[in-house]
């Protein structure tokens, strides 16, 4: 047998450090730099190297759109907007760019910009992207109480790809508001069954299970959204109710 040492991704870094004193300047020893922080998950040091590149390369795809991913995530799509934008006009048109400024307009209350960035990133989408498309789509539609508009985004997602979790998970909240419990609880099996470890879809079927009267799967959902995320506030409140009734009993 063999296994690996947590220690390994510092050794590249050291390498990459010592090629950039050597060859100051190198932007492609500095991004490879800023991929190994990235794999070791120090986030600062990564966009720190990141931004040392563009330094001397203004140019550098990779490190725009990383420091651009970086800022969404740090709930800053209004500043992740820039790169992405940057990015196409050094013209790099595709799926990923459309769609990140798309999400980062829906993020900033932008939505018919979002709107309309989703559907450039259809033009320019194959099967391997185009569901996570019309995923977003449905999911600026709902935020727009444009609920027929997401059913049916949503639905082509998943013709687009029927293992995409989310949309049945989406689907399945859009079936409740319509009354159609059962419909619901297919969408949310097929999500669970789908994509076991998304916590949402076991959290809705643990909701929809009481309203069903199933307090029996209520509470395997809930024991099960709580395994995947610990501090879900809505779950913990709804698991400990149940396991109140069941002790009670």
């Amino acid at each position: 047998s063999s296994g690996i040492n947590a220690e390994w991704p510092l050794r590249p870094g050291e390498t990459f450090e010592s090629g950039m004193n050597a060859f100051p300047g190198e932007t492609s020893l500095i991004v490879g730099c800023a991929r190994v922080f990235e794999g070791i998950g120090d986030q600062p040091k990564s966009i720190q190297a990141y931004r040392q590149s563009l330094v001397y390369d203004a140019s550098c795809v990779e490190a725009i759109a990383c420091i651009g991913t970086q800022h969404f995530y740090s709930d800053m799509p209004e500043i992740a907007l820039r790169s992405f934008r940057r990015l196409l006009q050094m013209g790099v048109v595709n799926t990923e760019v459309y769609n990140n400024i798309g999400l980062c307009c829906y993020h900033a209350q932008q939505f018919d910009m979002a709107i309309t960035c989703f559907e450039r990133a259809l033009e320019f989408s194959d099967k391997t992207n185009c569901a996570d498309v019309w995923y977003n789509i449905g999911t600026v539609a709902v935020s727009t109480g444009d609920l027929t508009l997401a059913e049916h985004a949503f639905q082509l997602a998943l013709i687009m790809d029927n293992n995409h979790a989310e949309a049945y998970n989406n689907l399945a909240v859009l079936m409740i508001r319509q009354d159609k419990a059962e419909r619901a609880r297919a969408y949310y099996l097929s999500a669970i069954a789908t994509n076991p470890d998304l916590y949402e879809a076991h959290y809705n079927m643990s909701i929809l299970s009481q309203q069903l009267g199933d307090l029996n799967t209520a509470f395997k959902e809930i024991r099960k959204a709580l395994e995947i995320f610990p501090d879900h506030v809505d779950s913990k409140n709804i698991y400990d109710n149940l396991k109140q009734y069941f002790t009670m009993l």
